[in-house]
């Protein structure tokens, strides 16, 4: 896994002529359950940035049946990759979208002020300002400095969270509520998200008054702004671009779907038939989704299975051939889950110290206590 990812970091710095020719060796995982097939895919792509997704190999039906078709896979991990990289182009404009959010909330506050002074000065019978003679240049820059002044003290207040009890009226945007998806999750979710995208951008979003705290004001207003900073069509280009060059599908329990015959009774649409559905997808086709068409040709596909009851050569030819890493990985002894319980930075020991430790209780594992424990994980084990 480690050379795979190192390939492909590799395969980046090679000239662009020969860098399309480059593709990944998938690999084909064998062990038995526990033994951290799943962990060493996920860790390394937490350690690269990598996009990466798991999915079960049972989960799927053969094209043309109810059920979950392989295409999914990748519209998943698509998804996926959009919401990550979508979460930290939030983050880097949050600062400003919050400050745009309270500019907004401060005007609105100063026309609600501006307002109520009129109509407590018409109330009293003050001369309306139109019949006053028009100010001077010396008035103006006082009117406006004392605005300056207004603006900068409400949003002191503002920013020290002094004025979130108070009500105001602000405009924003509806939410807008999208159609139920009757097809999802059945194998069609391409009709799924197309009446969803087709319903949203049948009219535009309704704006309206609300009346409500500023601290909510605050909370909508952000919301509005970080969208308007957010370039959504960057983010769906940039999220297809990293998934072509570097997305990770595990695909676990492949040794279900292999040998002669899945099914008791009638047609196999969930052992040969979803390997073959896979063969485009691993060796390389283009995907259609909501977001645009991506290309798998450079997608590293890692599949693991226990065999325990199939063996490799039962998957079908042309499966086996589009993984030519194979793997076989030896089952935990002692000596391994005592390295597991002690070595990690996140080793059970130190969580559960940590846990206990916030209630002031300092829990401490000797070292017979630990190989006691991995003599019994052990034991499970077999």
């Amino acid at each position: 896994m480690a050379i795979a990812l190192r390939n492909r970091m590799r395969r980046m710095e090679v000239a662009p002529e020969s860098r399309k020719d480059i593709v990944p060796s998938n690999i084909l995982l064998i062990g038995p359950t526990g033994v951290g097939k799943t962990e060493i895919a996920r860790r390394l792509a937490q350690l690269t940035n990598s996009p990466f997704i798991k999915v079960e190999a049972t989960k799927f039906t053969e094209v043309g049946y109810v059920g979950r078709d392989v295409e999914s896979i990748i519209r998943d991990l698509l998804e996926q990759t959009i919401t990550h990289m979508q979460s930290h182009r939030v983050a880097e404009v949050e600062a400003e979208a919050s400050q745009r959010a309270e500019s907004r909330i401060v005007d609105r506050m100063l026309e609600a002020d501006d307002a109520n002074g009129k109509q407590v000065a018409g109330e009293a019978g003050q001369t309306d300002a139109s019949e006053e003679p028009p100010p001077d240049d010396a008035q103006r820059r006082l009117a406006a400095r004392r605005e300056r002044l207004r603006r900068r003290q409400l949003a002191r207040k503002l920013a020290a969270r002094k004025l979130d009890d108070r009500l105001i009226e602000i405009e924003v945007e509806e939410a807008y509520s999208a159609p139920v998806e009757v097809f999802s999750g059945t194998g069609y979710e391409e009709i799924g998200w197309s009446l969803s995208d087709f319903f949203s951008q049948l009219a535009p979003p309704r704006r309206r008054m609300r009346r409500m705290s500023v601290a909510d004001a605050r909370h909508a207003l952000t919301q509005e702004e970080t969208e308007r900073l957010v370039d959504l069509d960057r983010v769906y280009d940039d999220s297809i671009r990293l998934v072509e060059e570097s997305g990770i599908v595990f695909i676990d329990e492949v040794d279900k779907i292999a040998g002669p015959s899945v099914e008791a009774h009638g047609p196999d649409v969930s052992g040969a038939g979803v390997q073959r559905d896979l063969l485009p997808i691993i060796e390389g086709s283009t995907v259609t989704t909501r977001y645009g068409s991506v290309n798998t040709e450079h997608v590293l596909f890692v599949a693991a299975g226990a065999f325990s009851s199939a063996r490799p050569s039962d998957l079908i030819p042309e499966f086996q051939g589009r993984f030519p890493i194979r793997v076989e990985l030896k089952p935990l002894d002692e000596a391994d889950l005592r390295r597991i319980l002690t070595e990690p930075s996140n080793a059970l020991t130190k969580q559960y110290r940590a846990l206990l430790a916030t209630e002031e209780v300092e829990l401490e594992f000797s070292d017979d206590g630990i190989d006691e424990l991995a003599h019994q994980a052990f034991l499970v084990n077999e």
